[in-house]
């Protein structure tokens, strides 16, 4: 009997996997509040009930949904920004990535967390507290790169973390916003270079280069 309850979990996971795949997208697009039992048994092929026994509630399943666009984006944005060396060759790479994540359209409505952020900022509950808390762990994450690279000597002392960190994040998010409505490719070349011009000025590097050029 083992076996058989392993291979009933094993396709329970499965398909509860298969489930929040389709319901990450869909929310991407249509929002979160966009999500329904009847719209993903319609997009699935499956019965309600099967669906409904996977959740329980609709936030539940919002909430699985948030997580599962939280695992997406730690896979194709985070863990490969790891493998860079800690500093400003990590926040680089933290934004390169974040920007193709967008440009890739992993989701159909772009950054998830943007869309969720912006449907949710105004509405208090469980939902609003876990895309709150994913979202400020990145802009965190952020900033403790930008600190880290301050303790390096290699960005000046003068510069705010935090504030450096804001105005990298709004780089990004114009990006996406721009791509998505207007579908304007050329709001990545924009933001790549708004990006690389404020960590250069950050460093100290525009003034060193001022400064070679007119000696």
């Amino acid at each position: 009997m083992k076996p058989a309850v392993l291979y009933h979990t094993d396709q329970a996971t499965e398909t509860r996997r298969e489930i929040l795949l389709v319901a990450v997208d869909i929310a991407s697009a249509e929002g979160l509040e966009g999500l329904s039992i009847g719209r993903l048994a319609a997009e699935l092929h499956m019965s309600k009930t099967g669906i409904f026994a996977h959740f329980g509630s609709k936030e539940q399943l919002q909430l699985a949904t948030v997580e599962t666009a939280k695992q997406i984006f730690l896979e194709q944005v985070v863990q490969p920004a790891l493998r860079s060396t800690r500093g400003i060759p990590r926040l680089k790479a933290m934004l390169e990535n974040w920007l193709g994540y967008v440009k890739r359209i992993v989701f159909r409505g772009g950054c998830f967390f943007a869309a969720a952020s912006a449907e949710f900022d105004s509405r208090p509950g469980a939902v609003r507290d876990q895309i709150a808390e994913l979202t400020e762990a990145w802009i965190v994450g952020l900033r403790d790169e930008i600190a880290f690279a301050q303790s390096q000597k290699a960005i000046q002392a003068s510069v705010n973390p935090a504030q450096l960190a804001f105005e990298l994040h709004a780089y990004v998010q114009e990006a996406n916003w721009a791509f998505k409505l207007f579908n304007d490719k050329s709001a990545f070349r924009f933001a790549r270079r708004a990006i690389a011009d404020r960590i250069a000025a950050a460093s100290g590097e525009q003034i060193l280069q001022t400064i070679r050029r007119n000696v």
